[in-house]
């Protein structure tokens, strides 16, 4: 049997078409190509296709649905829904939540896996999924409600893919989300359990990071203090600011003094320990810098001093005493020294 040239389908009776056959002659020619594209997203491995009619009896069960869920589709069609294969708790938890949202009561199993669809309402929800071997996976679902030509639901389709990885994925940034929080709080707990104003500044010498010790160095608060130049806070902003160039040049600054200034004028000497921090590509982030009180070192430094120069004094006025001891005993000896010897003399002379 011979075959007629395409544009013999698209002609009636070899007469002149009419629109309406030409465009009836396309949609039969295209209907082919259309029902092989469909089957193959419909049954492609990476996609649980499950279709079901109006009570949620699984109809289609396809390709990927097998190789996610390990029943062949002969084991369930006809027989269960796809509540039957969705964790009950998962479900009952939908259904409460549903009927919260929407106002009216669900009911758990099949109808809360699909009761936005059936209200024309887009549903897409994470739900987990039981294999055949009992073992379980999280899953993602979408469904459409499907409808004949007279738009009444004649069934659902529930399209779902494996969130395994993603939640894998997730779990492992959660993780890794954790652990960052516990270095940071075990950093900012280093920084101010220390007895030390610690403190941070750009390369510019504005404050970036403080800890309590520096609140109550200055008498100000944190939100205060950062954003704020580093030099505002003590009796010679020059010496200070010249503190933070010198570390910028030096890379460190050790026992570089200074005074701090409250608000309300109360001064504290300070010793100033400096270095620069960079950031993990190696660019200068700023300076990091250590201020401990040193007011009470500075206090018995000057009564040491005071003491060593008592005693200086003490000694000279010792040894200037002894000297006069000295002489006058020397004196006094030669004074003596005459009277004695005659007194000796006196005497073998009566022996």
């Amino acid at each position: 049997m011979s075959k007629k040239p395409l544009n013999s389908l698209l002609s009636v009776d070899y007469a002149t078409p009419t629109e309406d056959c030409i465009t009836e002659r396309r949609r039969q020619v295209a209907l082919p190509i259309t029902g092989a594209l469909q089957n193959a997203i419909f049954n492609s491995a990476n996609f649980s296709s499950i279709a079901t009619d109006a009570k949620g009896v699984i109809q289609i069960f396809n390709v990927g649905a097998e190789c996610m869920l390990g029943y062949t589709a002969a084991e369930v069609m006809n027989k269960i829904t796809p509540a039957d294969i969705s964790d009950p708790q998962e479900v009952i938890a939908r259904a409460k939540a549903l009927s919260l949202e929407l106002g009216t009561p669900i009911t758990p199993g099949f109808e809360a896996l699909v009761f936005k669809a059936s209200r024309g309402i887009e549903d897409i929800y994470e739900l987990t999924y039981f294999r055949k071997d009992g073992s379980r996976f999280p899953a993602v679902v979408s469904v459409t409600a499907l409808r004949d030509a007279q738009d009444a639901i004649i069934g659902y389709l529930l399209i779902g893919t494996d969130n395994t990885a993603r939640k894998q994925v997730e779990a492992e940034q959660k993780k890794l989300n954790q652990r960052l929080r516990d270095q940071q709080f075990y950093t900012r707990s280093l920084i101010e359990s220390n007895i030390d104003a610690i403190i941070t500044t750009d390369p510019c010498g504005i404050i970036t990071d403080i800890n309590k010790q520096m609140e109550a160095l200055t008498d100000c608060t944190r939100d205060e203090l950062i954003g704020t130049p580093f030099k505002n806070y003590f009796t010679d902003p020059d010496r200070a600011e010249a503190a933070i160039k010198l570390v910028l040049s030096e890379k460190k600054v050790t026992n570089y003094e200074l005074t701090a200034r409250t608000r309300d004028g109360k001064k504290t000497v300070v010793s100033y320990n400096a270095t620069v921090f960079y950031d993990q590509d190696r660019t200068l982030q700023g300076v990091f810098a250590a201020a401990r009180d040193i007011t009470e070192s500075k206090r018995l430094d000057q009564e040491l001093q005071e003491t060593n120069v008592a005693l200086k004094n003490a000694k000279f006025v010792a040894e200037k005493a002894n000297l006069a001891k000295s002489n006058f005993l020397s004196s006094m000896s030669h004074e003596l020294r005459s009277p004695l010897n005659a007194i000796l003399g006196f005497a073998q002379l009566m022996d």
